[in-house]
């Protein structure tokens, strides 16, 4: 929660000819991008008052005022938006801010050590947490709650209870991943 800003879309690229902008939403629901105030980028330098116009193939269509044609509208692709978080609802109890899970430390129910969570991607199906392993390929996990029973956001880590054979090569991946740790102390 060091961040005080969270990214809350992306630009994706120009929809039509009059600089109207098209954008993939990370919020719950894709219309709340605007809901929050005018949003900004990356190194915060750029602000933009957002007005929506629509929704196009998955994205929400924007206007941004000084944006009045498609060769400014194709020059914000890539954009990401940020909104500082104090502007944005707490979150329930069962709910998280994916900015708030990448970094956790991730281990079993036994506490024995999985990885860190590197990214949450959305691919349709709902969020998947790709898990850093400290030796090994990473891991994608379902983030259910029946595979992640415990997230501890105030203690910096995630309890899984991973599907038989997902995490097959953990142990002795782990075993290796400890005496590289112990031989570099």
């Amino acid at each position: 929660m060091a961040d005080k800003r969270l990214c809350v879309g992306v630009v994706t690229g120009a929809h039509g000819v009059r600089g109207a902008v098209r954008i993939k939403s990370f919020t719950a629901e894709p219309e709340d991008v605007a809901s929050y105030g005018p949003v900004e980028d990356e190194r915060g330098q750029r602000h933009f008052a957002l007005q929506l116009i629509g929704e196009a193939k998955g994205v929400v269509v924007a206007r941004i005022p000084g944006v009045d044609d498609r060769d400014k509208a194709e020059a914000m692709r890539g954009t990401r938006l940020y909104l500082l978080r104090a502007a944005l609802p707490p979150t329930d109890e069962d709910e998280f801010y994916h900015a708030d899970l990448i970094g956790l430390a991730v281990c079993l129910g036994d506490g024995t050590p999985v990885g860190t969570v590197r990214a949450v991607h959305d691919f349709g199906a709902g969020d998947t947490l790709e898990i850093e392993r400290p030796i090994g390929q990473p891991v994608m996990v379902p983030f259910t709650r029946a595979v992640v029973p415990v997230v501890d956001i105030a203690g910096g880590r995630l309890v899984i209870d991973p599907p038989p054979g997902l995490l097959a090569a953990v142990p002795e991946d782990q075993a290796e991943a400890e005496a590289v740790s112990e031989s570099a102390a």
